[in-house]
């Protein structure tokens, strides 16, 4: 705009060009005359002058009440301030919940430098698949209701993150004992010896049938911290990633479909795709590298 009013082309002419008004010419062009280029660019809507703000002091006594654990009633009753102020200033400030008030914890992290040392096992509960879903057409009127769910098991080597998974129709103690039979099978033609088991508190993993297949593999079962999901952090990673690449990365036809791309993707994953965490190595890799 301001290149075509300085080749002489009328103000009125530039506008229309631009779906503008020539009021909005004429402000471009102050600018560009009494800043150059640097005025063109974009600046913060933010106005210069907010008639309401609140004073600092007025925010100070806020943080102050914040921080002995008043609610945002009595702060606003104590330092009379409007109730509605108090929320805004403290959601602002991220001093809504009384736990950001509390230091972080510090991340507690632990790799075992041996294969087999330690297997992650999870489950998760994916919906089964009748025809193409919201994920990938963005409808959600369209629901194949009542179709039922199904069952992804993973186990997740600790040391060298290789990983097992089966697609399976429930999360019984059967189930899940028979797919830790096949996922010691498989680990052990890996060259790997499972030595300990990190669950969760699921009712499968504390049954009498899973606890006979850990006995008979001469396995130690360690359990999570309640309500701690981090504690099995390697495995949720792992299913994470599960649903962003496999279950959730195309759209399959049906859930057969779907199951049926799974070897595939973990032949992917254990074999051709980096981890960070292992020095941008594939699992494959680390396995060979401490075997």
């Amino acid at each position: 705009m301001i290149r075509r009013v300085r080749r002489g082309v009328p103000v009125a002419e530039v506008a229309r060009g631009a779906c503008v008004s020539a009021r909005t010419i004429w402000k471009w062009l102050r600018r560009y005359r009494e800043e150059g280029l640097r005025g063109l660019t974009d600046r913060s809507s933010r106005p210069h002058r907010l008639a309401r703000r609140l004073p600092r002091h007025r925010l100070r006594q806020v943080v102050r009440g914040r921080t002995k654990r008043w609610s945002s009633l009595r702060i606003a009753s104590h330092y009379q301030l409007p109730v509605s102020t108090v929320v805004t200033m403290l959601r602002r400030l991220g001093l809504q919940r009384l736990a950001r008030l509390e230091p972080p914890r510090p991340a507690v992290r632990y790799e075992h430098a041996t294969p087999g040392a330690l297997v992650h096992l999870d489950i998760k509960k994916l919906g089964r698949i009748g025809r193409i879903g919201h994920r990938i057409t963005g409808d959600r009127r369209s629901r194949v209701r009542g179709i039922g769910w199904e069952f992804v098991h993973v186990a997740l080597d600790d040391c060298t993150r290789l990983a097992y998974a089966e697609v399976l129709a429930d999360e019984r103690e059967h189930t899940a004992a028979g797919f830790l039979a096949r996922a010691l099978a498989w680990f052990r033609a890996q060259g790997i010896v499972v030595q300990r088991l990190l669950t969760d508190n699921g009712n499968c993993y504390r049954s009498r049938v899973h606890q006979a297949v850990v006995t008979a593999h001469g396995l130690r079962h360690r359990f999570t911290r309640p309500y701690r999901p981090q504690t099995n952090g390697k495995a949720e990673r792992f299913i994470r990633t599960l649903l962003h690449e496999w279950a959730y990365a195309q759209a399959y036809r049906s859930s057969g479909w779907r199951t049926a791309a799974l070897p595939r993707y973990l032949t992917y994953y254990n074999t051709r795709r980096r981890h960070s965490a292992l020095d941008y190595g594939t699992p494959a890799d680390r396995l060979a590298a401490r075997l």
